[in-house]
């Protein structure tokens, strides 16, 4: 028997190897990639930043098949946002709400699904039928009330409620205090809905 025969009969050479391995090395290298650091965008809201709650503080759903979305309701957080989005993904808080806004920059963690109900209005029929939107600071703090957090969140609710055929009024962008049977003050007597309204209807 020919041995010869049962042999491969072209093995690459080590070089070549090394030389494949290498364009394929540079190859990838030239493909677009994810930034280091880079943050997972939000699902419903391209824009925002995907930084989820605990599954113990939102209930699964699947509107609007499953509830109708009538309102979005405007919050201010009485936390920073770094607090507020740890509040949210701790467990034991039972709380929760679909979207934070950053004072400073206008930035935009959405943290539950729009299909998803938010534990937020403190008022379980509100909640099935709204998104919630925190906004940082507190209700005695005007200075958190940004002009970039203005402007994002107007965006946010106009983006909201075109996607639900909600209208950009205030019978439907309502304020936490304005829910039935809520004990909350916010956003409070310094945030201006006439300068808010008007943004989102330019947006």
């Amino acid at each position: 028997m020919d041995r010869a025969k049962l042999l491969p009969q072209a093995l690459p050479s080590r070089r070549r190897l090394l030389q494949s391995t290498a364009l394929a090395t540079l190859a990838t290298a030239l493909l677009p990639s994810t930034r280091a650091g880079a943050k997972p965008q939000g699902f419903d809201y391209p824009p925002s930043e995907w930084s989820p709650a605990h599954t113990s503080n939102y209930t699964v759903a699947d509107r609007p098949t499953s509830h109708p979305v009538d309102f979005v309701i405007v919050h201010v957080t009485q936390a920073t946002y770094a607090n507020t989005l740890g509040i949210f993904q701790n467990p034991k808080k039972q709380v929760s709400a679909h979207y934070v806004v950053r004072s400073s920059d206008g930035h935009i963690a959405q943290m539950v699904r729009e299909r998803d109900i938010a534990w937020h209005a403190g008022n379980w029929d509100y909640n099935t039928r709204s998104i919630g939107i925190e906004h940082e600071g507190w209700v005695d703090r005007p200075a958190y009330f940004t002009d970039a957090l203005y402007e994002k969140s107007a965006r946010l609710t106009a983006a909201i409620c075109d996607r639900y055929g909600v209208p950009r009024d205030r019978s439907h962008i309502l304020a936490h205090y304005e829910v039935p049977g809520s004990d909350h003050t916010d956003p409070g007597p310094h945030w201006n809905w006439t300068r808010y309204m008007r943004l989102v209807a330019a947006a």
